[in-house]
């Protein structure tokens, strides 16, 4: 375990913790510009996407190869081995992906079973609609950072940074659109800031985690799986992005509560055939495009 690979990874996770408890705050104090918020929203999806597509998906791929290749050039039957470590790392990048896309669809489905419309009392003097969005939230945070935990040891400070910058422009707008809605749903201003706390933790410990136990693993075992973890964390930011945020950006209503990304709002959503703005959608182009700028620049 490198200590400046750590180094990196606690700066990155300190500026999280912090930036997202702020954003947070400000529906506590202050009323801020929805258009402003729906453009860093937008920003944001564009940001995940970008960074799944250019950074993500090529690094895990790439480590998948490199510990596939080292495994073949320690056997005898080269040829047979080469085909087999082939097609096992294939398979690897779809299974990785498809598992991080699916497990997200299971939280949200898991939340939205148990939170439904109802405003019955809860726990800790939140309802059941109020509880199973905080979970899904902080489930949501915690899984952005297993794909910041798992870069942290590809040597790279450049996939490090591009991962957290997506990451950041996502949450803060998430934090800002928890508080409105605890707010909104007559949460008191005291639990609202120990859930807040809750979420901008989430992410941070789950990078530390998933930095210590993939260095816990040993050799090629603790390669393959950080390019396996990549892969995965690649697939959840996928299905933020598509399944949550677009849906959002082209609705005109509110965004602090639509953040949230309840389900049934956006099946009505997408069922009104609402269409994106112009400002949001070239705020999400443009955000889909920096990760992959940023990797054109570094590698010339």
């Amino acid at each position: 375990m490198a200590s400046s690979d750590l180094g990196y990874l606690l700066l990155f996770s300190i500026s999280m913790l912090v930036g997202c408890f702020l954003a947070g705050l400000v529906p506590l104090s202050v009323n801020l510009n929805e258009r402003n918020l729906q453009l860093t929203s937008s920003l944001g999806a564009g940001l995940l996407v970008g960074t799944a597509l250019a950074v993500i998906i090529p690094e895990g791929v790439s480590i998948l190869i490199s510990t596939t290749l080292q495994h073949t050039h320690h056997t005898d039957t080269e040829e047979h081995d080469d085909d087999h470590g082939a097609s096992a790392y294939t398979s690897s990048v779809g299974t990785a992906l498809t598992c991080g896309f699916i497990f997200m669809l299971l939280v949200d489905q898991i939340g939205g079973a148990h939170g439904g419309h109802s405003h019955a009392a809860g726990v800790g003097g939140f309802g059941k609609k109020s509880l199973s969005t905080i979970i899904g939230l902080v489930v949501h945070a915690a899984a952005d950072g297993i794909a910041l935990g798992a870069a942290s040891l590809t040597d790279k400070t450049e996939v490090e940074l591009i991962i957290f910058l997506a990451i950041m422009l996502h949450k803060a707008p998430a934090a800002f659109g928890l508080t409105s809605f605890l707010l909104h749903e007559g949460a008191d201003r005291t639990s609202v800031r120990k859930v807040l706390i809750v979420f901008s933790l989430a992410a941070p410990l789950m990078a530390l985690l998933t930095f210590v136990a993939l260095s816990a693993m040993s050799g090629g075992l603790s390669e393959y799986s950080t390019g396996w973890v990549m892969l995965f964390s690649a697939g959840t930011f996928l299905y933020v992005s598509t399944v949550h945020v677009l849906p959002e950006i082209s609705h005109e209503g509110s965004t602090s509560e639509g953040v949230i990304a309840l389900t049934e709002q956006e099946i009505s959503i997408q069922k009104n055939g609402a269409r994106i703005k112009w400002a949001n959608l070239a705020a999400l182009c443009c955000g889909t495009f920096l990760p992959v700028l940023l990797n054109l620049s570094h590698h010339h």
